[in-house]
């Protein structure tokens, strides 16, 4: 299940979305806005993308961990729009007969989604400048 939403993601129906009564393992991980990046205040941050390009890239990624790893369940959501403080951009769950699987599939997911999907995040800072933060770079660009 691959979902963009513009609401507070729902980690109860996530959850309940990867339970399988074959799965041994069901891992869950959450992105969350953090209130320091390297040394600087943030005050919050704003996800833009392309829906359909992040969709179909979305999916090609739960194929391709799909092929790599024997998962029952992966779900993937990533919200858009503006996030406070301790607020989930992104969740993560995978279910499988055996926690490794899981665990692997889960970080490769993560990892992979920020470097190639077309997902753009812009960090709000304290003092009141902005950045945008281009996937696969890490990088910010000053705006």
């Amino acid at each position: 299940m691959i979902q963009l939403v513009h609401e507070p993601i729902d980690t109860q129906a996530i959850l309940a979305a990867a339970a399988h009564p074959h799965a041994g393992a069901v891992v869950l991980f959450l992105g969350v806005t953090r209130q320091l990046t390297a040394g600087r205040e943030t005050e919050s941050l704003d996800y833009e993308c392309y829906p359909e390009m992040a969709i179909c890239k979305l999916r090609e990624l739960e194929e391709q961990a799909r092929a790599k790893w024997p998962l029952l369940h992966c779900v993937v959501v990533h919200r858009l729009g503006h996030l406070e403080i301790s607020e989930a951009s992104i969740a993560i769950a995978v279910s499988s007969p055996h926690r490794r699987a899981a665990f692997e599939a889960g970080q490769w997911l993560i990892d992979t989604i920020k470097e190639v999907v077309p997902i753009w995040k812009q960090e709000n800072w304290q003092d009141g400048s902005r950045e945008w933060v281009h996937p696969g770079t890490g990088l910010p660009k000053a705006t």
